[in-house]
Parts: structure tokens; C-alpha cells; sequence
């Protein structure tokens, strides 16, 4: 089985392509659907005793927590340090799975797979990327996101151009989304290709 990454900055289009690939019938994985999981349960619980503040019946205030990071950047290192093995945790079990079922593909979306340096024994990275006004102006429109809270974000993660450097494959998700889908079942198609 080909276990391939899925990684690009914020507003590249991650959650389009990992979409695409499910469409195909590939299983997937979202690293940030499973934070959200988390936050509902497993992840507040642990969460609690280092942010009280932002943990209100059982469950992560997302909005709260967002305040709380712009305000104390220093503080992330101790979220990813609780929240980061859950995850992994979590993305070994869909491996396993994923391997039971003899899918030749599966997809891991992890977006910060290159910043974080973990080893996840993949064998391929794809990349997404765009030009970086179309990237601050999706990340904009997106509902709480405000200029300081997206500085935030970019000034953590790894540069476009040094991700695209280092992927296996990359994908640009400028154009129109019909676009990018079509990249995409060309790249599944190339991946699953018998051997010539």
C-alpha cells in the first residue's frame, strides 16, 4: 500500500484535493477532523488542566482557544505537545486499517507535516499550492479568521516554496476547481498505473 501525505499552507486547498482522492474511492485521512473530534472529547479532557480557560463542558471553545494562542503565542508548543500524539494515535489506527483492507492508495492530510519533523513512514508527499494573494484571500474569508490571527498562523508554517521543494508531487489549486480535481484523478491514475 502507498501511504501519501498530504501537506501546503493554510488556504492551498488541502481539503479540496483530500476530497477529490475520497471521490475516487481512496481512503483518507484528515489530521484537522480529527482535532475536531478531539476537542469534543478525548482532547478537552486533556486539555483541561493546562487551558481551563478555554475548555467549557467537556469541549474546546475552538473560538476561545484561537484568542487565546493570538494573545499567547508561546503557549502552542504545549497544545501540539498534548494534541499532536492523539492524533497520530489516531491516523496509526486508520494505517492499520487501511492496510486490512488491501487499498493500493491511502491519504493522510497533515498540515504540518514538514514543520513538525515526526516520522510518518510515509512513501510520497503531495503539496498544494497557490499564489500567495489567492492564499491570504481564501484564509480572509474564512468565518473568525482576522489579519492578525492568519500572521499568526503563516509566521509558524514552513514557506510555499520550500514545501513545494520538498514534495513528491505538487498540485496548484489556482485555477478553477474543476482544475485542480482533474490533477488530481490524473495523479491517482499515474499512482495506481501497473508497472510498465
Amino acid at each position: 500500500m502507498l501511504k501519501l501525505g498530504l501537506t501546503g499552507s493554510i488556504a492551498t486547498g488541502k481539503s479540496t484535493v483530500l476530497q477529490v482522492f475520497a471521490d475516487l474511492g481512496v481512503p483518507t485521512f484528515s489530521s484537522d477532523a480529527a482535532v475536531h473530534e478531539l476537542y469534543e472529547g478525548e482532547g478537552a479532557t486533556a486539555l483541561a488542566p493546562v487551558f481551563p480557560a478555554v475548555v467549557h463542558g467537556g469541549k474546546v471553545d475552538r473560538a476561545a482557544l484561537g484568542r487565546w494562542l493570538v494573545a499567547h503565542p508561546s503557549d502552542l508548543p504545549k497544545l501540539e505537545a498534548i494534541i499532536h500524539p492523539l492524533v497520530r494515535r489516531r491516523m496509526a489506527g486508520f494505517l492499520a486499517e487501511a492496510t486490512a483492507t488491501g487499498a493500493p492508495v491511502t491519504v493522510v492530510d497533515i498540515p504540518l507535516l514538514f514543520e513538525t519533523g515526526f516520522d510518518y513512514g510515509l512513501d510520497a508527499v503531495v503539496v498544494t499550492t497557490v499564489d500567495e494573494a489567492t492564499e491570504r484571500a481564501r484564509a480572509l474569508a474564512r468565518p473568525g479568521m482576522t489579519v492578525e490571527k492568519l500572521d499568526t498562523i503563516l509566521a509558524r508554517q514552513m514557506p510555499q516554496a520550500e514545501k513545494r521543494a520538498r514534495a513528491t508531487y505538487v498540485i496548484d489549486t489556482s485555477g478553477p476547481i474543476l482544475e485542480t480535481e482533474a490533477e488530481v484523478r490524473a495523479l491517482y491514475a499515474r499512482l495506481v498505473a501497473p508497472p510498465t
